[in-house]
């Protein structure tokens, strides 16, 4: 057994094949505990646990800076990535500048809301094919006028894992046009080590959440705000307003300043007592990023050299090709039935998921080499079961 499972007992991660890291891992015992915390601060404190609640949301807002080595104060949360993108969307000037660029690879919140806006006729949505994604910045930033109002990208994409490089051309076409740029970073935070400083997104926007790799669960997403930001949402919570109260508005609606304008209103803050928890976890246990991105890269080596052990048809399944160096979080097998094929894995007790012709494979940090072996002999079988070509 891996040594850090003992730490996640409830989720049964030693006695369960979870290759479903890339979207759901499993929550530290610590988390329980901390849920129990939330329960018992509000029977103590009833409405005065807002104070403890406040701290927890903190220790989050610090959490997610150390990731993003950045300041906390630019941080804002939001109980998802859907909440918070469109707030910002909000604050664009959108009356002025109607034409938002995107890709055709971006996670469903996105492109769904992106398709909607499209119905309505009055913004025009530029989507870049997101592949070769070695070029996707480069035709992204090409694709920026000055009646662009924003880019909205993947810094890793969503079905394949790959790593998108060259964002900091984005950010500066962006800057000469005077757009703005939103990085949803939700694959790569805590699996792939991001720095906004050194990958020049210093002027960016940057969006993600702990459902995934960070291990925090649900109602833990963030927005990343620049520094000298002024935007005033549209959508606004009256917690935007906090940092403002006790001065009177120079006309219309007060806001605090950066990220404080795109505060939410009253939520459970639950998720925050748990967050917070996990994220001192990781600390404790050393879970830095780096550290992360070496057992992840050593994991999906793994299961990639195992699968192609298997000698399976190219035409049955294959192994996505994506350069080492910029694979994320997980493994993409591209298989003509791959949802078919994530359904018979789930009858031999593997957790996969699919999307499109895409099986992802998602290691974590908690679980061993053998169950990785023990996942894809079960790759093999159900896909020789289900093919009679093989």
């Amino acid at each position: 057994m891996n040594p850090l499972a003992a730490h996640y007992t409830r989720f049964r991660v030693a006695e369960r094949l979870l290759l479903t890291g890339h979207s759901h891992q499993a929550w530290p015992d610590v988390a329980f505990e901390a849920q129990q915390r939330a329960w018992l601060d509000a029977a103590e404190l009833v409405d005065g646990k807002w104070e403890r609640a406040d701290a927890q949301a903190a220790r989050v807002r610090d959490g997610y800076a150390r990731l993003l080595r950045d300041r906390a104060d630019r941080i804002a949360l939001g109980h998802n990535t859907h909440e918070l993108v469109t707030r910002w969307l909000s604050a664009l000037p959108l009356d002025a500048r109607r034409r938002l660029v995107t890709t055709d690879g971006e996670f469903h919140s996105l492109r769904r809301q992106m398709d909607r806006l499209a119905e309505t006729g009055w913004l025009e949505i530029v989507r870049v094919a997101a592949r070769p994604s070695d070029t996707l910045a480069e035709r992204l930033a090409a694709a920026v006028t000055d009646r662009t109002a924003c880019v909205l990208v993947s810094s890793v994409l969503y079905d394949t894992a790959e790593i998108v490089p060259g964002l900091d051309r984005v950010a500066a076409a962006c800057s000469t046009h005077g757009a703005s740029l939103l990085v949803d970073a939700y694959h790569h935070l805590n699996v792939v080590p991001f720095d906004v400083e050194q990958m020049g997104l210093s002027d960016a926007f940057v969006t993600g959440g702990g459902y995934k790799y960070c291990q925090l669960g649900e109602g833990n997403a963030f927005l990343r705000v620049p520094p000298g930001c002024r935007m005033r949402p549209v959508l606004t919570g009256w917690f935007a307003e906090f940092a403002a109260l006790g001065e009177a508005p120079a006309g219309g609606v007060a806001y605090g300043p950066g990220a404080a304008a795109f505060a939410g209103a009253t939520y459970d803050p639950t998720s925050h007592y748990r967050g917070a928890a996990v994220f001192d976890f990781h600390a404790r246990q050393r879970l830095t990023p780096d550290r992360l991105r070496g057992i992840s890269r050593r994991q999906v080596g793994l299961l990639a050299s195992a699968f192609e052990a298997l000698d399976l048809d190219a035409g049955i399944a294959h192994v996505e090709p994506v350069p080492e160096e910029r694979r994320g979080g997980f493994l993409a097998i591209r298989a003509p039935h791959a949802g078919d094929l994530s359904r018979a894995l789930g009858t031999r007790g593997v957790f996969t998921d699919a999307r499109g012709s895409i099986l992802r494979l998602g290691p974590a940090p908690y679980l061993a080499d053998r169950q990785l072996e023990d996942a894809i002999a079960a790759v093999g079988d159900a896909a020789r079961s289900a093919s009679p070509q093989v």
